[in-house]
């Protein structure tokens, strides 16, 4: 990110404005992540999504100016190295895949926008970490979003109940009185403020008390009440694992640990449907699930075998005929033909791109991530920000496992697991520059 360089052309310029330029990109950066996270259409509660996700002329118009300004951001604001650093060659093999998994589909012009939205959101998470100067900057970009989003969230509480609280009159009855503040639904509430719990983490390390600590304590009281089982389950662990190796110098099992937990979290899933030893076991132990998501997977991995090198294309399974078709049987926990997606992030990419594009993920999202957390110099201000991100990678990855966002268009979970993914790319290449904290 340019918090660790400045650009080159800088050397050329009065300082008074590189200060200018420099306050512009954090604001930039502050209001594009704010953006991200809130959408243009708050405190919308889930809709029955058209096929092709397509139609919101709002969001298509709003996102379509934030990816360039975005794009005229990371050519003119920031600096080329950092820019031509986040194109990672894994990276580079995913969009491959999405665009294959987008002309396997039986109208790509359809499901090409919903690809569109995704890579316009990555862009400008991009944008994002190289605007800011220093640490300092991307604090405050932190700051910005974080307060903005909490703020609009419990106000809408207070404001807008009917539509920042799940209600009884609903579809899903059953999540009434859960809060959502501006987000579609719980399941995304939830895992947005956890991440933003790390976020007041991170500052709070850096001295920043009290916007820390306000951010922390909003955000973990918001998750707590959005009745997210898996985001409330997952944050504190998340946090240790990151966090207790570094209390005594072991910060090279933070990555071990991750990868480990994240083997056996897995198979504590997945493992209930696939691996036979463990399935047996499984019946005699509470559901591990939460909501017996168990049926949906079997039906799932079936499918996959079906189709295991290509998938079945970008958006197009779940509500397409093939499944809408299928037989449904009196003991299955789910009716399948209203499933939206198979409720695993790991499932819904092999059903979309194949098992290959998933081995390419497993690779790029923990595997890759693991080998720069080690290379990340062991400077305190570079340690804090590639702890911050870890602890949201590590977070993200876990709750993967219970919920879909891969390559989902712009949501907010989506764009913060990318935001870590290439924020700690770039600390493991570029030293972190700090006037101080505050």
């Amino acid at each position: 990110m340019s918090t660790v360089l400045r650009p080159a052309h800088d050397a050329k310029l009065p300082v008074l404005s590189q200060e200018a330029l420099g306050q512009i990109s954090t604001i930039i950066a502050a209001l594009l992540l704010t953006v991200l996270l809130i959408s243009f259409r708050p405190f919308q509660p889930v809709q029955p999504e058209l096929p092709g996700g397509g139609g919101d002329i709002v969001n298509q118009l709003g996102f379509g100016m934030v990816g360039a300004a975005a794009l005229c951001s990371l050519l003119m604001l920031t600096d080329r190295r950092i820019t031509l650093a986040l194109l990672s060659p894994w990276w580079l093999l995913l969009f491959g895949f999405l665009g294959l998994s987008v002309l396997n589909t039986p109208v790509p012009s359809d499901t090409m926008r919903s690809a569109a939205f995704s890579i316009i959101g990555i862009m400008t998470v991009g944008a994002v970490l190289a605007l800011p100067r220093d640490a300092d900057a991307f604090s405050r970009v932190l700051v910005f979003a974080g307060l903005a989003v909490l703020g609009l969230s419990y106000l809408g509480l207070v404001a807008l109940p009917a539509k920042a609280i799940h209600q009884a009159g609903e579809v899903e009855w059953q999540h009434a009185g859960l809060w959502r503040g501006v987000f579609t639904h719980k399941n995304i509430a939830g895992p947005v403020m956890a991440n933003l719990s790390f976020a007041g983490i991170y500052l709070w390390r850096r001295g920043w008390r009290t916007s820390g600590g306000v951010i922390y304590v909003l955000a973990i009281v918001f998750v707590l009440n959005s009745g997210s089982k898996t985001a409330a389950a997952t944050v504190a662990v998340a946090t240790f694992l990151v966090m207790f190796p570094g209390l005594f110098g072991l910060r090279f099992l933070t990555p071990l640990l991750f990868l480990a937990s994240l083997c056996l979290i897995a198979v504590a899933t997945l493992g209930t449907v696939f691996i036979e030893p463990v399935r047996q076991l499984a019946q005699l132990l509470p559901d591990p699930t939460y909501t017996g998501r168990t049926s949906i997977w079997a039906f799932a991995g079936e499918m996959i075998a079906k189709r295991p090198w290509t998938g079945y294309g970008f958006e197009n399974f779940w509500g397409t005929g093939l499944v809408l078709n299928s037989d449904v049987y009196f003991d299955q926990d789910w009716d399948i033909r209203g499933v939206v997606h198979s409720h695993d992030s790991y499932l819904d990419l092999a059903l979309t791109m194949g098992l290959p594009a998933l081995m390419i993920a497993v690779i790029t999202f923990a595997l890759v991530p693991a080998r720069d957390y080690m290379r990340v110099r062991s400077c305190r201000e570079d340690v804090l920000l590639a702890d911050f991100f870890m602890m949201i990678i590590v977070f993200t990855m876990f709750n993967a496992f219970l919920e879909s966002f891969f390559f989902r268009r712009v949501d907010p979970v989506w764009m913060l697991f990318a935001l870590a993914l290439l924020g700690l790319r770039l600390a493991a290449r570029f030293p972190i520059s700090s006037r101080g904290a505050k």
